[in-house]
């Protein structure tokens, strides 16, 4: 069946907690069964393997007392992953269902936090995701990006150049950085907005066809080859905005990092950043940009405005050097603090002191698996994984980071996360429930299961437990010491709690 716009039927699946949940019995190999890695992911299979003995001041099994939204309502046939040997490391196969829980009756009524729904299109693994206002742009290796408006596939558009790694959005244009090393640009017609057009390319055809003229332009990509240094000769892995400034930064997996000028789509500098791919680019903290690399570094350019609109990054720092390979950043301009993610799960953060300079503030252990993408919003940092797990850790007004909530449900790998404010979308009751329980986020996760899941996350919630649709009862609170959620597995009819699986979440 096609919709009006072309292609494949699209699924919006609204979830709610069942029930009536029917519990079958898994074999006790599949509690032992861990995750394959992947071309990131370290060969270790246990969480003591990846620390390195690095130290952390926080890690999953601390989890706070807020709320824990865990929930696994994948449809099996959704993508190639239903036939792989990752989805039979779920330990029940039937999903969880998760209730507030309060100790006293007070009351109130706090905002749900949990799984919204999933958004399915048959078009390929979802790799990037941009938020602008109602509107979710989602990029796929069909080369397609399609364009979602309250949960539901409003249009879409199509590009030939290679799956869609990236997208930004500045003002009414669109950016997306692709495969085969296009950036491209589009925009929308006020007259239907259903209809979007592709209006350039970075670089513009004339400035390319300008720069190829003087051989001083070339650079050696590889032997016995050149190419014009002011277009991305590999995949463009990331695009960040400064747009106070009105720059636009791409890096690619050539090795560069490139800054253009917004306003004429000029190309105003190509660094040679890294000796590896270029994997994630941000922009922080007024004139500094961030770039983390498959060499392990994580380097900090400083930015200088030199003559009539143009500008000179120059090598500040280096914030990290190790064997794994960085795969994502994140800044949180409010605290000014930057996150990185690395091959290894573990998430490094640095902090801006008295003094204004970023120093170390510790790792984050959370993930089996590599961390393939962050985000950053209020109090709050999303970590997306190759183990199919969303972290959400929440960073104190004393510094200090906890593990708020772990979400669930993907069966692939999670490639992208996107946030946007709940509060543009709600009416003034719903306003004021959420100053009672937090702000709330709207959180969009793109994964290689083909799917992007919706989630609501507050930066508060009450104490939640777990119901296993079993006639169990969770362990007091004071016999929970570190971790309310305890993982139970099956041993005849009897309900038991796996004390080695303690701390990791497993819906």
């Amino acid at each position: 069946m096609k919709n009006h716009t072309g292609g494949s039927t699209t699924t919006m699946t609204m979830h709610d907690p069942p029930t009536n949940t029917t519990l079958r019995r898994p074999k006790f190999g599949s509690f032992l069964h861990s995750d394959p890695t992947s071309l990131y992911s370290p060969a270790a299979d246990d969480f003591s393997d990846l620390h390195h003995q690095r130290h952390s001041n926080v890690d999953a099994s601390t989890i706070s007392d807020s709320a824990l939204s865990t929930h696994n309502t994948s449809p099996p046939d959704a993508s190639p992953f239903s036939k792989s040997p990752w989805l039979q490391t779920l330990p029940f196969n039937s999903p969880a269902n998760f209730h507030h829980h309060h100790d006293g009756d007070d009351g109130e009524s706090f905002p749900p936090n949990g799984l919204i729904g999933s958004l399915v299109r048959e078009e390929g693994h979802i790799y990037s995701l941009a938020v602008s206002g109602e509107l979710l742009y989602t990029g796929s290796d069909s080369k397609n990006i399609r364009v979602w408006k309250n949960l539901k596939d409003f249009t879409g558009f199509k590009s030939s150049s290679g799956l869609v790694k990236s997208i930004v959005i500045s003002g009414e244009r669109i950016f997306t950085g692709h495969q085969d090393g296009k950036i491209r640009v589009w925009k929308f017609s006020h007259k239907n907005p259903i209809s979007y057009k592709r209006v350039g390319s970075l670089p513009t055809f004339k400035d390319y066809v300008k720069s190829s003229m003087n051989p001083k332009n070339y650079v050696e990509v590889r032997r016995r080859k050149n190419a014009v240094k002011i277009k991305h000769y590999d995949a463009v892995s990331s695009l960040a905005l400064a747009e106070e400034h009105g720059l636009l930064y791409s890096g690619s997996w050539d090795k560069t990092l490139k800054v253009w000028r917004l306003t004429d789509s000029k190309c105003l500098e190509s660094i040679h950043a890294h000796e590896d791919a270029v994997n994630s680019v941000v922009a922080g903290f007024v004139c500094f940009v961030f770039t983390g690399s498959a060499d392990g570094t994580v380097k900090m350019w400083k930015r200088e405005i030199v003559g009539k609109g143009s500008t000179s990054h120059a090598l500040d720092r280096v914030l990290l050097k190790q064997e794994n390979a960085v795969t994502a950043l994140a800044v949180n301009h409010a605290a000014s603090v930057v996150y990185c993610g690395s091959s290894d799960g573990l998430l490094n953060f640095w902090e801006r002191d008295a003094k204004g300079n970023l120093c170390h503030g510790g790792v984050l252990k959370g993930h089996k698996l590599a961390v393939l993408c962050l985000t950053s919003a209020g109090n709050l940092v999303f970590s997306g994984s190759a183990d199919k797990n969303i972290c959400v850790w929440k960073r104190e007004e004393s510094g200090i980071h906890v593990c708020l909530s772990v979400l669930t449900g993907h069966t692939g790998p999670v490639k992208c996360i996107a946030v946007t404010s709940e509060e543009d979308h709600e009416d003034g009751n719903n306003k004021q429930q959420n100053e009672r329980g937090g702000r709330r986020w709207l959180v969009y996760t793109g994964s290689l299961d083909n799917s992007v899941k919706v989630w609501r996350v507050s930066e508060h919630a009450p104490e939640l437990r777990m119901l296993q649709g079993l006639d169990w009862v969770p362990p007091k609170r004071e016999h929970l010491k570190f971790c309310k959620v305890v993982c139970v597995m099956m041993e005849g009819d009897v309900a038991k709690e796996c004390p080695e699986r303690e701390g990791l979440i497993v819906a």
